[in-house]
């Protein structure tokens, strides 16, 4: 009895030691940080710009490698496959976890299958028109929508995409019949929106706010709590009328499952050191985002609540898994 206690006291010290040893000499080759997104996406820009901070700080190279794909699967299912190594990471954000809801084999379990690393910015969504469109404000938009009932359309980056969630709960919210254009690129959506083929557009800020500054797009209403300072002529939707359409968001950076503890702190403690950096957080709140640091746990916490609650979303927007 007391060896076979022993004998697992040793396995533990091991392993503990294996983390440690791992985490000390990491990396000592290039890192794959996956976007599960196109270029130009939000989870894009993020990733790039923590990705680079720590190629300067490790002195090894963080690949950024965008695998857009069915709403995200292609890349989280490239991640849980993954050797748990810490050399392959992802770009972590809600579609992740819609997507184990509105695929009837998502090949990944959205939070089993990942090791939570560290929460690295929230968000707010812009909902947009073209600079042509008539709509002005909220109120216009929705009485241009209930004059013409199924008329008007909005895009979003995929079925289960951030700007698919946000158009959805915006259109209930709204009490409106729109309908639902889902394109593979982002620049693709972009182009039909100049041209004023798509109507409306509920996007995370960081990817539409640019061409807003531009007089390409107009912005209507951002969907946090309160107004965003970058922009800071744009309502909130509940002071647009619409408090049901408020849908602020995160992002994170995750591994497969099984990673070393060591690497796990590790890689955590310097992401949240890169989101320090003056440089960095300048970046990131000049696109509408606020960088947030976290812990794994706390990262994970909101991973499982997320879950529960865009399930009720898609139940709401009456979404059937496919």
């Amino acid at each position: 009895m007391r060896k076979n206690i022993y004998l697992r006291s040793l396995c533990g010290l091991a392993a503990a030691l294996g983390g440690v040893v791992h985490a000390q000499s990491f990396p000592t080759k290039p890192i794959r940080l996956v976007i599960p997104f196109s270029t130009g996406a939000a989870s894009d820009f993020l990733g790039r710009t923590i990705g680079q901070k720590l190629s300067e700080r490790y002195g090894q190279q963080v690949v950024n490698d965008n695998r857009a794909g069915a709403g995200g699967v292609v890349g989280s299912t490239i991640v849980a496959k993954s050797n748990p190594d810490g050399y392959t990471l992802m770009v972590l954000a809600p579609p992740h976890l819609v997507n184990a809801l509105i695929h009837k084999d998502p090949q990944y379990r959205p939070i089993e299958d990942y090791t939570a690393i560290s929460q690295i910015a929230t968000l707010p969504n812009l909902l947009v028109v073209p600079t042509q469109y008539p709509a002005k404000t909220v109120k216009d938009l929705v009485a241009l929508a209930k004059a013409k009932p199924g008329a008007l359309n909005y895009g979003s980056a995929g079925v289960g995409s951030l700007s698919h969630l946000g158009g959805a709960l915006f259109v209930s919210a709204a009490g409106i019949d729109a309908v639902h254009v889902p394109f593979k690129l982002f620049s693709d959506a972009l182009g039909e929106l100049f041209s004023a083929r798509v109507h409306f557009y509920v996007s995370p800020i960081t990817a539409v706010l640019p061409h807003a500054r531009d007089g390409k797009l107009r912005g209507l209403a951002v969907t946090s709590a309160a107004r965003v300072p970058t922009a800071p002529e744009v309502p909130t939707m509940n002071e647009s009328g619409l408090p049901a359409a408020q849908l602020d968001t995160w992002f994170g950076i995750a591994g497969p499952a099984g990673m070393p503890r060591g690497l796990v702190t590790q890689l955590n403690r310097d992401i949240a050191a890169v989101l320090q950096d003056a440089d960095t957080r300048e970046r990131v709140l000049r696109q509408g985002a606020t960088p947030a640091a976290s812990t794994p746990e706390q990262l994970s916490d909101t991973l499982k609540k997320d879950f529960v609650r865009f399930r009720k979303i898609i139940a709401d927007a009456g979404l059937k898994p496919q």
